[in-house]
């Protein structure tokens, strides 16, 4: 159901600070620490002993050293030593390629010659001074599509958010879905309407008037495997909407980072980057607490939706005009599946020179 060949977040180095995280991630259970020379490292969560996991144990001299019987472990999955034991003939850990970039811990769980770090996606407002960045992580009892669908049709912001980011004006606003190779976009614009509360909150913090007509903008962008960056804002109408100088708008990109755990659940990394007032940290700190509101909206909905797909496998549910965007991502991720399992059962060719 899901891509191993792919770079997917695992966990934020400060999840590293204190002591090994296990975390499961595309169904492996895989141990994350900081290794020799602060490098982060990344092994497969057992104990060949007795099988502990090793995430229960603690690091000495760059090493991972299982809380059960003293077991230690390097990070090529190798078992360096034992108390009493001689360790030579023990069975070798998965060691999982992991690069740490743009304040995340990527992990690529399959086939692990395929890691190149080159494929993880250059994120450029995680490497400029001009951004300030906040966010967080949720875990939802939800397969990771339907988390795909939701972030690639916002129509639901009009009901689940309708505190927050939710206004009419999203229903009667069409959106408009592009496929480019395996990159899929959905964008939706609103001319001369009212600012829900959240983006009167950010028209304010960046010193602009929040109680004039604006022009809004949601466009969102899924890239394999499950990866979606949301360019969302509000610009004082008639200053050019999307194009408007940036004096005239509050502007940021919604960051989602879907990582599935398993079959029917997820870890999700959200956050909010913005190119206004970076160094203002407590503007920062304020968005993120209203990003992690509006996220947790959707938990319920998600997880309850899971359960009831689940108790009526079924039934077929309808695609109207608004789930494009859900539906083409959908399909590039078929189509990432269906490469990766070519690529499984190609036999490999050998070739002997003359």
């Amino acid at each position: 159901m899901f891509a191993k060949n792919a770079w997917y977040v695992a966990c934020t180095p400060d999840e590293l600070a204190v002591k090994p995280l296990g975390r499961q991630i595309c169904g492996e259970k895989i141990v994350f620490y900081y290794g020799h020379e602060n490098e982060v490292m990344a092994v497969e969560d057992f104990c060949p002993h007795r099988g502990a996991p090793l995430s229960l144990g603690f690091i000495e001299n760059g090493n991972l050293v299982c809380g059960y019987h003293g077991l230690v472990m390097g990070g090529d999955g190798v078992t360096v030593s034992m108390p009493g034991q001689r360790v030579r003939g023990f069975p070798c850990n998965k060691a999982y390629a992991v690069v740490e970039r743009y304040g995340f811990v990527w992990v690529w769980p399959g086939d692990q010659a395929k890691a190149d770090p080159n494929l993880i996606h250059h994120l450029e407002w995680a490497d400029s001074d001009e951004w300030a960045y906040g966010g967080g992580l949720y875990h939802i009892n939800c397969e990771y599509r339907l988390m795909v669908d939701n972030l690639m049709d916002l129509t639901h912001e009009t009901y689940v958010h309708a505190s927050s980011i939710g206004q009419k004006e999203i229903d009667e606003a069409p959106p408009v879905t592009t496929v480019e190779g395996d990159v899929v976009v959905t964008a939706r614009h609103m001319e001369n309407i009212s600012a829900p509360p959240f983006w009167r909150m950010a028209l304010r913090g960046n010193g602009l008037a929040d109680d004039v007509p604006v022009d809004r903008w949601q466009i969102c962008k899924f890239t394999p495997p499950s990866h979606v960056m949301i360019e969302v804002g509000v610009a004082h109408a008639g200053k050019g909407g999307y194009h408007a100088a940036p004096q005239h708008k509050a502007a940021s990109i919604v960051v989602d980072f879907i990582t599935p755990e398993t079959e029917t659940s997820i870890w999700y990394f959200w956050g909010m980057a913005r190119s206004f007032k970076p160094d203002d940290d407590e503007l920062t700190a304020s968005i993120r607490e209203g990003q992690g509101k509006i996220f947790a909206e959707d938990l319920d909905m998600l997880e309850m939706q899971q359960k009831n797909l689940m108790d009526h496998p079924d039934r077929k549910l309808l695609k109207l005009n608004i789930d494009t965007g859900g539906v083409q991502a959908r399909r590039v991720i078929e189509r990432v599946l269906a490469r990766e399992r070519e690529s499984e059962s190609s036999p490999l060719i050998a070739t002997q020179a003359d």
